[in-house]
């Protein structure tokens, strides 16, 4: 599974640049079922005026257009930057299978609030720090760029 991992995250990246490149946070996602993309999706706050428009927020509600259904149990989320307690509260409602994620988030990620509570599903299993410096790497840039 690590070569399809790594495969994934990459299309997650892909996601991240559109972003980055629209003058968004760049944070990218994939959706993934039985080794197929079901949904992709970057950050879209900018473009949207909608502060909910984050990649994972956006992936999830395709995913769950496409497939017609509420609940992924069977799906696997890559996303380049660990989730926020908004985005995780949406994981734990859709039973999302398992979340891989790249850079983790100091300020705004569930890490955080992890300590109080379980925020996934019971059945969900998290992993980090998949690519984590090519995601670090694009959000430094973006930040960097944004304070000239």
């Amino acid at each position: 599974m690590p070569d399809a991992d790594q495969r994934f995250m990459r299309e997650a990246l892909k996601e991240a640049q559109k972003a980055y490149a629209a003058g968004e946070v760049p944070v990218g996602a994939v959706l993934v079922i039985d080794g197929k993309i079901i949904a992709r999706a970057h950050n879209q706050v900018e473009l949207l005026n909608d502060a909910t428009a984050h990649a994972e927020m956006l992936a999830l509600t395709a995913a769950f257009h496409a497939l017609g259904s509420k609940y992924l149990p069977q799906a696997t989320l890559y996303v380049t930057l660990e989730p926020c307690l908004m985005c995780t509260g949406a994981l734990y409602w859709s039973q999302i299978g398992r979340l891989v994620f790249g850079s983790t988030d100091e300020k705004n990620g569930f890490h955080i609030h992890q300590q109080r509570a379980h925020l996934f599903h019971p059945k969900t299993v998290v992993q980090g720090g998949m690519l984590s410096e090519e995601s670090t790497r694009l959000l430094k840039n973006f930040f960097a760029a944004r304070r000239l």
